[in-house]
C-alpha cells in the first residue's frame, strides 16, 4: 500500500471531523439528488422481480462500538438469515466474517444490482445522518462484533465508509480477514484528505468493473 502513503493534510481530531464530515455532508447529498433516477429503477426492479420489502435493513456496528442500522436495497430472498446457519461451512472468508461468492440466497436481480454495488448506493443516507463517512473501514456486522478481538474492535475508532482500501485494493479477491484488517488499520494511521479523494477517485474504475458481489 506504499503508493497510498502521503504527508497528513491534517493533523488534530477537530480538523479531522470538520472538514471530513463536510465533505460527506456536501458529497452524499449531490450523490443522492444524482442517483434518484436509478433508486427509483433498483426499487421498481425488485418490487416486480420479488416484491416488498424493497430495503434491507442493515444492522451493523458504527464509530466507538455504537450499533446501528444502515439500509441497502434487498438483493436476497426473505428468509436469508434463516438460511445462512445452512452455508457457514461454505464460508469463503478467513476469519470472523461470512462472504461466499455465489450465495445462492442472492435472487437474480441481485446479482445485478450487487455487481454495481448498486443495492449499497442507498447508504448514502447513512452518511447524511452522520452514521457512516464516505471513505472509511468497512462496519462490521452486529453479529461478526461479537466474535471480533480487543484488536479487531480498532477497526471501529473511526466512522466507518461507503468504501474503503479495501474495496479498491482487491474486494472479492481478499479472502482473509486479516487483510481486511491491515488495509483498514493502514487507512486509520495514515489517514488525509488525500487518501480520501484517491480512494474515491479509484472506487470509480472498480464500480464500474462489477467487482461487488
Amino acid at each position: 500500500m506504499e503508493e497510498f502513503i502521503q504527508p497528513h493534510i491534517i493533523t488534530t481530531r477537530f480538523d479531522y471531523y470538520f472538514i471530513k464530515r463536510s465533505i460527506d455532508i456536501v458529497g452524499s447529498l449531490l450523490l443522492i439528488i444524482i442517483l434518484s433516477p436509478m433508486y427509483l429503477f433498483i426499487a421498481l426492479l425488485i418490487f416486480f422481480r420479488s416484491g416488498l420489502p424493497i430495503l434491507y435493513s442493515w444492522p451493523i456496528i458504527g464509530f466507538k462500538g455504537k450499533p446501528i442500522t444502515s439500509w441497502k436495497f434487498r438483493s436476497m430472498v426473505f428468509d436469508a438469515e434463516k438460511m445462512k446457519s445452512e452455508l457457514l461451512a461454505k464460508n469463503e472468508m478467513n476469519g470472523p466474517v461470512f462472504k461466499i461468492k455465489n450465495d445462492p440466497r442472492i435472487t437474480p436481480e441481485g446479482k445485478f444490482i450487487r455487481k454495481y454495488s448498486m443495492d449499497e448506493s442507498i447508504q448514502l443516507i447513512s452518511i447524511l445522518k452522520g452514521d457512516m463517512s464516505l471513505v472509511g473501514p468497512r462496519p462490521p456486522l452486529q453479529t461478526e462484533w461479537t466474535l471480533f478481538s480487543e484488536n479487531y474492535k480498532k477497526k471501529v475508532s473511526v466512522t466507518p465508509g461507503l468504501t474503503g482500501l479495501w474495496q479498491v485494493k482487491g474486494r472479492n479477491r481478499i479472502t482473509a480477514f486479516e487483510n481486511i484488517f491491515s488495509a483498514d488499520m493502514y487507512y486509520i494511521e495514515n489517514w488525509s484528505i488525500w487518501l480520501d479523494f484517491k480512494i474515491l477517485l479509484l472506487t470509480i474504475p472498480a464500480i464500474f468493473k462489477g467487482t461487488g458481489y
